[in-house]
């Protein structure tokens, strides 16, 4: 309870207030502000886990709080929109787009894994399967990001003057939610290894759920989607970074980001 309380009191009260105040470093300018909204208000849920692993964190702590964070944040995040952006927002959204992107990115991969444990609870021999399957998601991460990345490429080159207004916060933002790991870690008397899943839980966020969202958006909103797929790549440099601050003190894990 003291991991979960953690992790829902850092990434749902304290790191919104810290985005709230960011959000005077960012441009007047909708699409935007959208965009940094929208990466920095979702914890991430799925590439933290490789993260806390590398740095020897408590990856079944990390597992068990995916789904809490995830509901939590699917319930919050237009609630957290709504106060920060006021009724504009909901003038820009399209209720059958985000439904339907809603439906392909979250509910169908949800129900898929719910049905594919079901079937293998028919059979404790497909279990083997499962185990040998799960190397995949590393690579398949890896791969998600590389296709995101030269997708946008383009893109991102182009909006470089725009990009720079938002380098700030978000290199802020990183060292923001680094501190709240430290001393949420030590307030609440976690164990090492949990500090550090508590680390990367906090400074990783969910650019790739919310991606599809901002690609929903209508025309002359497309700076959403090139700030989010900006700020993955400025939170993966700094995942590096995290790994050395993650690693140190751990046993038998290195220092060095490049080892990794």
């Amino acid at each position: 309870m003291r991991f979960m309380s953690a992790v829902l009191a850092g990434n749902f009260v304290v790191l919104p207030l810290i985005v709230w105040g960011l959000l005077a470093l960012v441009p007047d300018v909708p699409p935007v502000r959208l965009g940094v909204l929208l990466v920095l208000l979702v914890p991430c849920t799925d590439w933290f886990i490789t993260f806390a692993h590398q740095a020897g964190g408590d990856v079944r702590r990390a597992i068990a709080v995916t789904p809490v964070v995830l509901v939590i944040q699917i319930a919050l995040l237009p609630v957290y929109l709504w106060l920060l952006m006021g009724d504009g927002f909901a003038a820009i959204v399209s209720a059958e787009r985000m439904v339907t992107v809603f439906l392909v990115v979250i509910v169908a991969p949800l129900a898929l894994a719910y049905l594919t444990e079901r079937w293998v609870e028919r059979d404790r021999a497909r279990g083997s399967l499962i185990a040998r399957l799960g190397w995949l998601p590393v690579p398949l991460l890896a791969l998600v990001v590389f296709l995101i990345a030269g997708s946008q490429v383009e893109s991102i080159v182009g909006a470089l003057p725009l990009l720079a207004d938002v380098l700030a916060p978000f290199l802020l933002f990183l060292a923001s939610a680094a501190a709240l790991g430290l001393v949420s870690g030590r307030l609440f008397a976690l164990p090492p290894a949990q500090q550090r899943t508590l680390l990367f839980s906090f400074g990783t966020r969910n650019s790739f759920v919310v991606l599809p969202f901002a690609l929903a958006l209508p025309t002359g909103w497309e700076a959403t989607a090139i700030v989010i797929v900006f700020q993955s790549l400025v939170e993966l440099f700094g995942m590096l970074l995290f790994l050395w601050l993650g690693c140190a003190g751990a046993p038998g894990q290195s220092r060095d980001p490049a080892s990794f």
